[in-house]
């Protein structure tokens, strides 16, 4: 038996399946690794399923087992016959060739069952001899049909990257004044007058292609309104009350849209603002320390924003709850990465251009792979979600229970629906929102203007409660 480049297989690459440890892998039955084969005699049925596999993560084909797990075993004739087909299949049926493995693994009626390994690939993606390109999904296989699952297959070997893709926007779409600013500060350098300047600028820089329209990335950094081009790539943001999401009740909600810098900067604002203060010590006038370190959402939202999948037309989901506040990313984790990988520092580049810019101080960033770990270290209550079916990553950042931190409660439900006293809710309310009117307090609390009246009035007899300012323009501080 001889390799698809002709060279013969080496005895220490042979997989070494015994009787036991064959049966064993056939109990488990078909999956995305597995497939059984009772006979094999068309290459190119062969060919499809072995490019399916180098396509997704490698797998094992086992010739001489039923679909139902039987194992009716293969003469040594037929042995020789599909060794032959296979060796043929992997060098001629395949672009490119595959370096595949075999090991034939006797049966107790003397009859044999060859194990075939195909491997994932390393020269993604692989078509068979008719051009097609298939992918494993689950026991079966399927062509790719898709532009969108083609990009994704030449992103997975460095081949292509969505912020490289062209955009409908000619350079007229670039705010001047930001990109101006840039040059300046990074490049110490003027704006080109010159469209024709300008454009060699801009394709010099990867923001541009040769036929004059701006790149993803040039439009989500530099695009004076991105969101007319790319609607689809904003952070939308809400206040949920309690810990579950509500189809109509929320506290707060915001769509963040603009460059990229922009969208960054009002998304960590609307965090911050939804975060209870500690005012430690700090007399009731002090503005407080927030609950969780800004750090921590600086480092998770860049993060966010620079390596999510643009592929995927999907906004970032930026959701807070009583408990824990989440960022819901288009796209699992790239290639090879594992949530252990990311956590220990490990990071896989899938939007080079963004990340090139930003590493030049367009958004606040410390080095690749520094910012999951950065984020760990000044809290370490983060959990990690790679959904791979789901096409989604979710960071779960965790607050501390008023019960466990002596800290002030989160921000009190509006619904009348909630559980808990008005007035506790009137309070966690004006801990988010201090600037609240007494109308106001009583729609969201669901009450008439004379009983949240006399609510403020008791809540400031009992020192709970105090007025700073003047009645127009003033705010509430809620005392412990």
């Amino acid at each position: 038996m001889e390799s698809s480049n002709g060279k013969p297989f080496e005895r220490k690459a042979r997989l070494s399946l015994n009787l036991d440890a064959l049966r064993a892998e056939i109990a488990l039955g078909e999956d995305s690794s597995r497939q059984f084969q009772a006979d094999l005699r068309n290459g190119d049925s062969l060919a499809s399923e072995m490019a399916a596999f180098a396509n997704c993560e490698g797998g094992t084909i086992f010739i001489g087992v039923a679909d139902d797990g039987a194992m009716p075993g293969l003469s040594r004739e037929e042995v020789g016959r599909i060794n032959q087909l296979i060796s043929n299949t992997a060098r001629q049926g395949i672009r490119s060739p595959l370096a595949v493995r075999t090991e034939n693994v006797a049966l107790e009626t003397g009859r044999l069952v060859i194990v075939l390994k195909v491997p994932k690939g390393i020269d993604k993606p692989y078509f068979d001899k008719n051009g097609v390109i298939w992918l494993k999904t689950g026991a079966d296989k399927r062509r790719v049909n898709s532009k969108e699952e083609l990009r994704r297959l030449f992103q997975l070997t460095d081949q292509f990257h969505a912020d490289e893709l062209p955009t409908k926007a000619g350079i007229d779409a670039i705010d001047r004044l930001r990109f101006r600013d840039f040059l300046r500060d990074v490049y110490k350098r003027d704006l080109p007058e010159n469209e024709n300047e300008r454009l060699r600028l801009l394709r010099n820089m990867n923001l541009a292609t040769d036929d004059g329209r701006l790149n993803l990335a040039g439009v989500l950094m530099f695009a004076e309104r991105p969101e007319w081009i790319t609607p689809q790539f904003v952070v939308k943001a809400i206040r949920y009350p309690g810990t579950t999401i509500h189809l109509t009740d929320y506290l707060d909600t915001e769509d963040f849209a603009g460059p990229l810098r922009k969208v960054f900067d009002d998304a960590l604002a609307f965090v911050m603002r939804n975060l209870h203060k500690v005012q430690a010590g700090r007399g009731v006038n002090a503005p407080g320390t927030p609950e969780i370190p800004e750090l921590v959402f600086e480092e998770l939202l860049v993060n966010a924003l620079v390596h999510r999948d643009y592929l995927v037309s999907a906004p970032i989901r930026l959701f807070i709850f009583d408990d824990r506040i989440e960022i819901i990313s288009p796209g699992h984790l790239p290639n090879n990465l594992t949530v252990d990988k990311i956590r220990a520092g490990n990071s896989n580049i899938r939007n080079p251009v963004l990340v090139s810019f930003v590493a030049k101080g367009l958004l606040p960033y410390h080095g690749l792979g520094s910012g999951i770990t950065r984020a760990l270290e000044a809290w370490p209550r983060i959990d990690f979600k790679n959904d791979h079916d789901g096409c989604l990553f979710t960071v779960t950042i965790y607050r501390e229970s008023p019960e466990s931190s002596g800290k002030p409660p989160a921000n009190a439900s509006a619904s009348s629906k909630s559980s808990g006293k008005t007035e506790e809710r009137l309070l966690a309310l004006l801990r988010a929102y201090p600037t609240m009117t007494v109308p106001e307090l009583a729609e969201a609390l669901g009450r008439t203007t004379r009983a949240i009246e006399k609510q403020v009035a008791r809540l400031r007899a009992e020192g709970r409660l105090c007025r700073i300012g003047p009645p127009r323009g003033g705010r509430w501080d809620v005392l412990r």
